[in-house]
């Protein structure tokens, strides 16, 4: 099977966008808070989508809840920063 239905939550502000070809399809779906990730993945899965990502602004402790939300129906990543990221990472987000 190929991946054809992606999805990406981002936590920022909320919007949905759905980008692709014939072939493949990205749906991005930007959240306030990451406890909205987890209507948001549900959501995803509804439609179809095989595998989300989750930026790095969800912690390990939602990416959690999320994936125990959607019951583990597809594999869940989460974007990751390397040490040398911690502080811009805490200035952008203070």
């Amino acid at each position: 099977m190929a991946l054809t239905k992606f999805g990406f939550i981002v936590t920022g502000d909320q919007f949905v966008q759905l980008q692709g070809t014939a072939k493949f399809s990205m749906r991005v779906v930007g959240v306030s808070h990451p406890s909205e990730g987890i209507e948001a993945a549900q959501a995803m899965i509804t439609e179809g989508v095989q595998l989300i990502e989750l930026c790095g602004g969800f912690s390990p402790v939602w990416a959690g809840k999320i994936i125990e939300a959607i019951d583990y129906a597809v594999p869940v990543g989460v974007v990751a920063y390397g040490p040398e990221s911690i502080a811009a990472m805490h200035k952008l987000f203070s």
